[in-house]
């Protein structure tokens, strides 16, 4: 049977016992039904999942007991990061946790020209926690023991700017000049990083400072695709090509 798997942001260690945050203790008791003697899995991002059992329900706190450990296995070896243009509601949840379910290590949101969403700094906080948490939960659906980084987003330049430890730099594009077949893979450690536009697309500003960022087109399909399509694709069909999807 497979034992439910649950995110606590603490420090975890075999023969540890303490109080769930409330929210792990309401979604464990509460939602899952979960009571004393029963068992689940932990995890915090440092790559091990912990093997834990609840001691005491009660209505204040919800202790657990760490019983053992075990390193996880679950990341691709291809480091992709993901520049996405800030999508509305659903379409970035929707981004975020198919992205985190497929492998990728990195997601930096950013406002773009033609970008729709407009955000204050106390939205803007708000926005990205809640992104944060749709990852954590994708990771607890797929397994994961490590969490994509979920950045605040910038301006677009200066997401582009800081991509210069990427090996291959991507914006699909339907003629772009280069293929999936004709691509070569990552070397010494280096990764991919892979640009999709808003809901709007690329505007030309936008693509005139991916182009100078050192970003080539790619090819992958003749089709046009939506924002909330665009960059799941390209992460399967590169995960398949130099990934674990292989």
């Amino acid at each position: 049977m497979r034992l439910t798997r649950c995110h606590v942001d603490l420090p975890l260690a075999p023969a540890r016992t303490f109080a769930l945050p409330e929210t792990a203790a309401n979604h464990l008791t509460r939602v899952l039904r979960l009571r004393e003697g029963d068992e689940c899995v932990l995890f915090n991002g440092d790559g091990q999942d912990y093997m834990a059992r609840l001691v005491s329900v009660g209505k204040r706190d919800t202790q657990v007991e760490v019983m053992s450990s075990l390193a996880v296995e679950r990341e691709s070896p291809l480091r992709l990061t993901l520049i996405q243009g800030i999508a509305r509601g659903e379409k970035m949840d929707l981004i975020l946790q198919k992205a985190t379910e497929l492998g990728i290590a990195r997601i930096q949101p950013v406002n773009a020209e033609r970008t729709e969403v407009k955000l204050d700094a106390e939205r803007l906080d708000k926005r990205v926690a809640h992104w944060r948490s749709v990852v954590v939960s994708a990771c607890e659906q797929s397994g994961r023991a490590r969490i994509p980084e979920v950045s605040m987003p910038p301006p677009l330049i200066q997401a582009a700017q800081a991509c210069d430890g990427a090996d291959l730099r991507l914006l699909l594009d339907p003629v772009g000049e280069q293929s999936l077949a004709g691509l070569s893979p990552p070397t010494g450690g280096a990764g991919i990083t892979i640009a999709i536009g808003p809901e709007g697309g690329w505007s030309p500003r936008d693509r005139e400072i991916l182009l100078a960022s050192g970003f080539v087109g790619l090819r992958l399909g003749p089709r046009v695709l939506r924002t909330e399509t665009a960059g799941l694709a390209a992460i399967a069909a590169l995960q398949s090509r130099f990934g674990d999807l292989a």
